[in-house]
């Protein structure tokens, strides 16, 4: 389904919000590397990818978040999101693509995740997807020296006579990593 053609768009003073349609049904959300169904399809450079919709909260236009002294190149600053003060972190930057533009298409998708809102930013969101378990493969094996631990597959997406392949990304994984910043580290167990 389109994300244009499908949802509510309202003009707030700091651009156009897109409040995504409720899941048609409910399933639980993404945990120990489980694949989600449905998955909101997004572009960083030439590459779509694909997060769990339940971790969406809404699609915002971009706008120039106020800078953190001393955060990492990735982490744009902080937005204020109706009273929250929202960490936004691009990940395009994050995730070393070779060209980044802000542009009419850039948005920044809104996320719970571990409880928090979180913001990040990507080139341009296109569609809800559903990815039945048996158009799933597992991603390629790939050196020990990269670090593919939010891939959860490759998700082969047919519409009509086009296949769609996407990246499907454990999002939580991603931004619970000790060099985001934006969790604290997991406290040891004692016995």
């Amino acid at each position: 389904m389109s994300l244009v053609s499908e949802t509510h768009q309202a003009t707030p003073p700091h651009g156009p919000v897109v409040t995504l349609p409720a899941a048609p049904y409910a399933h639980a959300p993404t945990a120990g590397g489980a694949v989600p169904r449905e998955v909101l399809s997004f572009r960083l450079g030439a590459e779509e990818y694909g997060i769990d919709i339940l971790r969406v909260q809404e699609i915002r236009s971009y706008e120039a978040p106020t800078r953190i002294a001393n955060a990492p190149r990735f982490v744009m600053g902080v937005v204020n999101l109706r009273g929250v003060i929202v960490p936004i972190i691009d990940l395009r930057l994050k995730l070393g693509c070779s060209s980044v533009q802000y542009n009419e298409f850039t948005v920044v998708i809104v996320l719970t995740v571990l409880d928090r809102v979180i913001g990040i930013v990507v080139d341009s969101a296109s569609d809800v997807l559903e990815v039945p378990p048996e158009q799933v493969k597992p991603a390629p094996p790939l050196a020990s020296a990269i670090d593919a631990g939010h891939i959860l597959g490759m998700g082969c997406v047919r519409q009509g006579d086009t296949e769609r392949m996407l990246i499907l990304t454990d999002i939580q994984a991603l931004l619970a990593g000790a060099d985001m910043g934006l969790f604290d580290p997991p406290q040891a167990l004692t016995a």
